[in-house]
């Protein structure tokens, strides 16, 4: 296998490592001013040491963080390609909490224009394992012992996203426990409202659920399927129309469960082509771990109501 030659495009060592800079802002009547004095050319001198662009992005931090730990040729795409979907996560759960707060508020309309983009960024995540998977058993294990034990499943805005979804496992989310940067968010999202939780409120508001006041909910116990949730979703599909926004919600909703589970199966495929059977680097049976996660259903009501639909 050919070795794997670094053109280094940053030197890290001397990056000003603080997270945001000012940049001065602009308007519609300063464009229109830039462009005339400008004739139409992108502007190509700056001041300082940097540009806009890199200033508002941090690009030259992002950019510096793939450092190769061996000489496999795979391992640069398969840290990248990992960083991608980590930068997708944090996208995912910044647009399901808006859904959630939406919900919350009753305006069912707006978390409607966000479920799209949601199920779009899933698809984008299921996608990352599309060039993953051109990794070769060779190619993994020419770096694969430099991970140590580091595993997906130690991803804190993974289990971010499980949460907001309803998947709580207290297990894998106090994985986190040590790490006081992140912990104090991802316990409050462990015992608070998920976003199936926000939407049976909904339900109960709009008087398709008795009213429990939340009383003695522990909303960081695995979440159980619910008769009455069940019976008021089977109403609400007997009204399957574009006037019923639940109908709409509902929908939108399993589609984007869909496209996470579409993800969960190209991910355990994908370690099934590059691992075949052997464990996992973080202690798991891995295939064999992974194979019985692609069964789990977000809004699992959503789901089985559907047999009973004719």
């Amino acid at each position: 296998m050919h070795r794997t030659h670094i053109t280094p495009q940053v030197r890290a060592e001397d990056l000003e490592l603080s997270l945001i800079r000012d940049i001065s802002t602009a308007s519609k009547s300063s464009r229109r001013e830039m462009v005339t004095q400008t004739s139409g050319e992108p502007i190509t001198r700056f001041d300082g040491t940097s540009n806009p662009y890199v200033d508002y992005h941090r690009n030259d931090v992002l950019l510096s963080l793939q450092h190769m730990r061996s000489d496999g040729a795979d391992e640069m795409t398969f840290i990248i390609e990992t960083e991608v979907t980590e930068l997708l996560l944090k996208a995912v759960h910044f647009e399901l909490a808006n859904v959630a707060h939406s919900v919350r508020n009753d305006d069912v309309r707006a978390a409607l224009v966000r479920l799209p983009r949601v199920t779009l960024l899933i698809e984008q995540i299921r996608d990352t394992w599309r060039v993953l998977s051109t990794i070769t058993p060779h190619g993994f294990n020419e770096f694969r012992d430099h991970l140590g034990i580091s595993s997906g499943q130690q991803s804190y805005m993974y289990r971010h996203v499980e949460l907001i979804l309803g998947n709580k496992n207290e297990a894998l989310t106090r994985a986190h426990e040590n790490n006081p940067d992140v912990w104090p968010a991802l316990e409050a999202a462990l015992n608070g409202p998920s976003l199936w939780d926000e939407v049976s409120a909904l339900l109960t508001r709009r008087g398709l659920l008795e009213d429990s006041d939340g009383q003695g909910q522990d909303y960081a116990a695995p979440y159980q399927e619910r008769p009455d949730v069940k019976r008021a979703w089977r109403e609400i599909y007997q009204q399957a129309d574009i006037d019923n926004d639940l109908y709409l919600l509902g929908e939108a909703l399993v589609t984007a469960a869909m496209a996470f589970t579409q993800y969960r199966w190209n991910h355990f495929v994908g370690v099934q082509r590059i691992l075949g059977l052997k464990p996992g680097s973080g202690g798991s049976a891995g295939v064999g771990w992974l194979r019985g996660i692609t069964e789990h259903r977000f809004f699992p009501e959503l789901w089985t109501i559907r047999t009973d639909l004719g």
